[in-house]
């Protein structure tokens, strides 16, 4: 039978050659010459051409203000420092995410709440954010979760009541928007990696975006010690200028910020042609049982950005419990790469529960902690469950159905013909 599964014995879904639909970054000779450029005028450790990024990335955002930075995780550290948190303050977050997304918490001397992740969205659930607050609570930090924005109007209302800061972790969504708006552009401070696996690449670094020149000032002064002189004149701090609050060197190579500006002018084009190859994706695929889109409602005015780090929710109970890893053996036998689960759950990892960094007698998420703030198993019900509840997709970057198809099918082979696996 044509559509037997290719697990028992039968053909496979997909047979096409893909061809560049899953190459990225899209690398051409504007790329190449406008890096050249940096290496041959040996302008690699200066900032004129990171300092044309900045203005151009806060022009496409439409802010005030955009930082470069060497990594992703630098924005972050910077961005949690300048929004406040310190010794003994505590940040709320996601345990389902990329490390970078909490832990440099740890570096300035506070520690990490987690909050639960909603099953659908992949997102924090701005549900359980409030009853964790307490008056050391400093900055919300809101993931944008495989290109899904977090429901940021209630996260912004439980901020602005308890005076808290919240920043945007947007590396998994340039360009996404939640209810028409840019996400990055909606918390007190958005921070990205634009390394070269995600939507935006620009080989390596990382940027913070805001509207608060305080916010920037401070992200600056932390570990862009070449600027503060002009970037502090006139405040209370001009007097520190030179040297880096932070005590770190975060300054972008300018190979990669000669990178970033060319896929920044080209990243609109790309972006909506992913969103058009990824939605047809899932149109293909509706009422399919065992699985669900990621994504939001078309009406919601919600995007998901380049879909960087693409998901599937996937509902065992509708296919007769088959469990997840056999669901994506089978679907890997059909010719796609897909695998079960997300990022590691912080909340659980030893490195939290157990290590004592910095040799403070204690493991040091508790260090400076003012209560017992360790999350063991069991404590985030619902986002322990989320592992067994999604699966990885193909990241189309090129909108071309033939191939789109073939990879769609697969999917549903193996969802409507569940019961031979069990």
């Amino acid at each position: 039978m044509v559509d037997q599964l290719a697990v028992k014995g039968g053909p496979k879904a997909v047979t096409t050659d893909p061809g560049d639909i899953f190459t990225w970054p899209i690398v051409t000779t504007e790329d190449e010459q406008a890096v050249l450029e940096v290496l041959r005028t040996g302008r690699m450790s200066a900032w004129d051409v990171t300092l044309e990024f900045e203005k151009e990335h806060a022009e496409w955002h439409g802010v005030e203000h955009a930082l470069a930075f060497n990594t992703g995780t630098g924005s972050l550290q910077a961005a949690f420092w300048a929004c406040g948190l310190g010794c003994q303050d505590e940040l709320i977050g996601p345990s389902m995410t990329y490390w970078a997304s909490c832990l440099p918490a740890l570096t300035l001397g506070a520690t990490i709440v987690f909050a639960e992740t909603d099953p659908e969205t992949l997102c924090i659930d701005p549900g359980d954010i409030e009853h964790r607050i307490t008056d050391r609570t400093k900055v919300i930090v809101a993931v944008h979760y495989a290109g899904h924005p977090c429901d940021m109007d209630p996260i912004m209302e439980i901020a602005a009541k308890h005076g808290i800061k919240v920043v945007e972790d947007v590396s998994h969504a340039h360009g996404g928007l939640y209810r028409g708006r840019l996400v990055g552009t909606i918390g007190h401070a958005g921070a990205m990696s634009i390394m070269s696996g995600k939507a935006l690449a620009a080989g390596e670094g990382g940027v913070l975006i805001t509207n608060d020149t305080e916010i920037w000032r401070k992200a600056t002064a932390w570990g862009h010690y070449e600027r503060t002189a002009e970037v502090l004149k006139g405040t209370e701090w001009e007097r520190f200028a030179g040297l880096p609050m932070g005590a770190c060197k975060n300054r972008m190579h300018q190979c990669s910020s000669a990178m970033g500006r060319v896929q920044l002018r080209h990243y609109k084009a790309r972006m909506e042609e992913i969103q058009k190859a990824m939605n047809y994706f899932w149109d293909q695929l509706e009422g399919v049982p065992g699985i669900r889109a990621h994504r939001p409602p078309k009406d919601s005015g919600s995007t998901m950005g380049g879909w960087y780090a693409a998901r599937g929710i996937y509902r065992a109970e509708e296919i007769g419990g088959l469990p997840i890893e056999k669901f994506v053996e089978a679907v890997r036998a059909e010719g796609v790469g897909t695998g079960a689960g997300a990022n590691l759950l912080m909340h659980k990892h030893p490195l939290l529960n157990e290590l004592d960094i910095y040799g403070d007698g204690k493991p040091t998420r508790l260090a400076q902690a003012t209560r017992d703030v360790l999350q063991p198993a069991g404590s985030l019900p619902r986002t322990e469950k989320i592992p067994t509840g999604c699966f990885t997709i193909p990241w189309f970057k090129h909108y071309r159905p033939e191939i789109i198809d073939e990879h769609a099918l697969a999917f549903r082979k193996v969802c409507t013909r569940a019961e031979e696996l069990l």
